[in-house]
């Protein structure tokens, strides 16, 4: 009885007191951690620099911006020059550590650019390949126009100037051109058709804008002419044949006579001078061949004209004709438009 007595009575007692320690043990314990939150602590503490050092530093910037303002800066400069000496190599070594990584959006800039410069370039180069390609074209018009001024002069006939644009057989004819000049130009039929160079043919047929040219060396085309030499007077017939092979016949009236070889041969001209003027040269004595059972003479004449490559030639027309074109006068000089191709 007493040992139970012993065991109870201690249970109970703590029993009774339990709630209230336990109470104040955890307001106590709440409290700790609240107050251990809320304090900086002893780290915190050991990290913030004394007021001390404060004052020091300050009064070491004071002292240096006095003697900087007091000396006009002489006084730091090897202060400066010691920063400069440990502070420069690693600015520089920065500088070329970065400026590879900062020139890049500078070299895709510049890379677009240099594209663009290129293919500008490119494009200015074709340009002037053209032009190349073109200028010997317009340099060689530019002198079958001056020769055919000087031709107009030579001969004293007005020219209608006009360009070849077709090449081909016409009406019973082989050998004919289409020049780009018509009876609006002033061109009819049976009018004489000279280049710089020399006779070229006679006009077959003509339209408003474009006529047809029968040339000398087509087999069918016979032109009354002359040795230039002697005036011995012949009948020139073509072969048509064009290029190196391409020669004339002449037949001679007189059949004694014996032109020499490189005598020049010219039109002796017809009535009206339609289909030819007088005096148009068509080319020079290469051969002549003797004929004993005709007692006569063949002679092989080299034309002046290349037909192969004719371009630029003129009609020769009256003077004071009217034309939708100016024309070459008989001085070489050019005369005004007409009327019609004012308008």
């Amino acid at each position: 009885m007493a040992l139970l007595e012993r065991t109870s009575g201690p249970r109970g007692g703590n029993s009774g007191a339990s709630p209230v320690g336990r109470s104040r043990r955890s307001l106590a314990a709440r409290r700790e951690r609240r107050e251990r939150r809320w304090s900086p602590g002893p780290d915190l503490d050991r990290q913030r620099p004394s007021r001390s050092l404060l004052v020091a530093l300050g009064l070491a910037s004071a002292t240096l911006m006095t003697l900087d303002l007091t000396a006009g800066g002489a006084a730091l400069d090897p202060v400066r020059g010691v920063v400069a000496d440990v502070v420069g190599p690693a600015e520089a070594g920065a500088t070329a550590l970065v400026s590879p990584v900062l020139a890049v959006p500078d070299f895709f800039r510049t890379h677009s650019s240099l594209r663009e410069e290129v293919a500008t370039l490119e494009e200015e180069n074709t340009a002037l390949r053209a032009e190349l390609g073109s200028a010997a074209f317009q340099r060689n018009r530019l002198a079958a126009y001056d020769e055919l001024t000087a031709t107009a002069e030579d001969l004293g006939y007005s020219l209608v100037p006009s360009r070849v644009v077709g090449w081909g057989p016409a009406q019973s004819f082989s050998s004919t051109v289409t020049i780009d000049a018509g009876t609006d130009a002033g061109v009819q039929p049976d009018m004489t058709v000279v280049s710089g160079a020399g006779l070229v043919g006679r006009v077959v047929s003509a339209g408003r804008t474009t006529a047809t040219v029968l040339l000398i060396i087509d087999p069918s085309s016979t032109v009354g002419a002359r040795i230039g030499d002697t005036l011995d007077m012949g009948f020139l017939t073509g072969r048509g044949v064009v290029g190196d092979e391409g020669r004339l016949d002449l037949e001679l009236v007189d059949r004694t006579a014996v032109p020499a070889r490189a005598d020049s041969v010219v039109t002796w001209g017809s009535d009206g001078g339609a289909p030819y003027v007088s005096g148009v040269p068509i080319g020079r004595v290469t051969r002549v061949y003797s004929s004993l059972r005709e007692t006569s003479q063949r002679v092989v004449v080299d034309p002046y004209v290349d037909f192969g490559s004719l371009d630029v030639v003129g009609v020769v027309v009256p003077t004071g004709t009217t034309s939708d074109r100016a024309l070459v006068g008989p001085d070489g000089e050019l005369s005004g438009e007409s009327d019609g191709a004012e308008q």
